[in-house]
């Protein structure tokens, strides 16, 4: 079985990942390479970041790996959060305390309409290679569910009459930006 390191060392996503990809390939995350470091993700963009870090752990493990970042970006708000979703209400902020600002940020608009962004690096070999995955929808005025992270509570896909957070991981990964990002990538993975 193939093996990729993830490079995060958040287990909700390396779960969810895990979870999308099923049993052909294992995922292992930073912690199992030994890697304890900040990975720097200073780009200014979502695609910027998820090479950034990918190559950061290629670089020095010289292991191949793969990462991704993803930005929440609101019509309304010119595209904000965008690359800076995970630290929008200022370092070292909660998830619930970006929540907040985005809905004050929003009290006053109409237009609620919104997208989730992802971007998957992978480096295999030092061959570097970009996945996208985009899910459109929009942000509801007061949280709702209580699954998932991050603006899962706010954010209501297309069609769907329930946010990510009210969503079972199987429901939310069938559609979500993560999920269409990681998909592309399985279907790279077992074509090469």
């Amino acid at each position: 079985m193939d093996k990729f390191v993830f490079a995060t060392n958040n287990l909700h996503k390396i779960e969810e990942i895990q979870q999308i990809i099923g049993t052909e390939f294992e995922i292992i995350g930073l912690e199992e390479i030994g890697c304890k470091e900040e990975i720097p993700e200073t780009q200014n963009t979502i695609a910027g970041n998820a090479l950034q870090k990918a190559r950061f752990i290629y670089d020095k493990y010289q292991i191949n790996c793969f990462a991704d970042d993803t930005g929440l970006e609101v019509e309304a708000l010119n595209g904000e959060p965008g690359v800076y979703s995970a630290r929008y209400a200022g370092p070292g902020r909660s998830f619930e305390d970006n929540i907040q600002k985005l809905l004050f940020e929003l009290k006053d608009k109409s237009n609620r309409k919104a997208r989730f962004l992802t971007v998957v690096a992978l480096i295999i070999d030092n061959k570097e290679y970009l996945f996208e995955g985009i899910i459109n929808g929009e942000i509801i005025h007061d949280k709702k569910g209580n699954s998932g992270f991050g603006y899962d509570p706010i954010f209501k896909p297309e069609n769907s009459d329930f946010t990510f957070a009210e969503m079972n991981s199987e429901e939310k990964n069938k559609i979500s930006h993560r999920g269409k990002a990681m998909q592309k990538l399985i279907q790279f993975l077992k074509n090469s």
